[in-house]
């Protein structure tokens, strides 16, 4: 692919992700008028502005931003690595282990941090124990991965009620907004947008081998690709990712089986494009729903997942009819 015709459209959702993080900081309980904002980001601004926006409202946008480009990439990498284009981050049950890590911490009183690592390590868990269990003493297959992660997701789901009905009734609340993705809460963005770029810069290379392998793993073990290796590499990288991105706002939903769909039915099926583009696309979106969010029932502040799922099923039906 000429370099010119990768850059213009990853340019173009670059620009668009930008306004919308503009607009995400602009708005609000209360609203800036855009020069104000440009001027706070500029370095300007009065100190009650500077304080609103790059202390408050710019570090939950980048939160954002990196939650959705993370869920993304990692819908797309599952994609590939399943063939199946249904498959999703939390197909695997990733995000069940992650809840569970979550509310058995905030069930014991603690908060920031540990729910947060609490939340990492509960990912980290589920996709051992469905690696693990789906591999046997024999390969797995993407299909046996598939099943041994939806029975496992149902095991977490259980466990999760269990937490819920055991929990008292002061607590509930904030475990329910977890658990439908909330970005309040949302922890520094820094170390989820470096892991992003991170793991950006390290498919990109292997587009090709992706491209290959998502044609079947018989076309790329001819074609020289070496299988079973890049398997495993793309399972742990979309863990990873599902992990960090279930860590910072909970389980926030459609993203990553909405917008690898959306690009491919755009820019085409080439993962040197795609995986980028839906980092810059994931982002763009989380950002303008997160936004949504905030000023829906102001003050009060919905959960982000509750506008990434009222607008990502009426997406992905339209997407399934125009591809009939």
């Amino acid at each position: 692919m000429p370099l010119s015709s990768t850059l213009r459209p990853l340019l173009v959702l670059a620009l668009i992700s930008i306004v919308a993080m503009v607009i995400s900081v602009s708005i609000g309980s209360s609203a800036m008028e855009l020069g104000q904002t440009l001027a706070v980001l500029t370095g300007g601004g009065t100190e009650l502005q500077q304080t609103l926006i790059l202390d408050l409202r710019l570090p939950r946008t980048l939160s954002a931003f990196a939650t959705g480009g993370l869920l993304a990439v990692a819908g797309a990498l599952m994609q590939v690595l399943l063939r199946n284009p249904l498959a999703d981050p939390y197909v695997l049950g990733l995000s069940g282990g992650a809840a569970v890590g979550a509310l058995l911490a905030m069930l014991a009183g603690v908060a920031g941090f540990v729910v947060s690592g609490s939340a990492f390590a509960g990912a980290m868990l589920a996709t051992l124990l469905v690696f693990g269990l789906a591999h046997g003493t024999g390969s797995w297959t993407p299909s046996r991965l598939l099943l041994t992660g939806v029975v496992m997701a149902s095991g977490w789901g259980a466990l999760i009620t269990l937490i819920l009905a055991m929990t008292p009734a002061s607590r509930l609340p904030g475990m329910l907004y977890w658990l439908m993705g909330d970005l309040s809460h949302a922890g520094t963005p820094g170390p989820a947008l470096i892991i992003l770029v991170l793991v950006c810069l390290l498919v990109f290379p292997l587009g090709r081998s992706l491209n290959v392998l998502a044609r079947g793993p018989m076309q790329a073990a001819a074609l020289g690709v070496s299988v079973r290796p890049l398997e495993w590499l793309i399972y742990l990288l979309a863990s990873i990712l599902t992990a960090t991105a279930v860590t910072m706002a909970g389980s926030v939903g459609f993203v990553g089986l909405v917008v690898p769909h959306m690009l491919r039915l755009v820019l085409g099926n080439d993962q040197r494009l795609i995986l980028p583009a839906c980092a810059l696309a994931g982002g763009g979106l989380l950002v303008l729903a997160d936004a949504l969010a905030r000023v829906v029932i102001a003050p009060e502040q919905l959960p982000v997942g509750v506008i990434t799922a009222l607008v990502g099923v009426p997406t992905f039906l339209y997407l399934l009819y125009r591809s009939r």
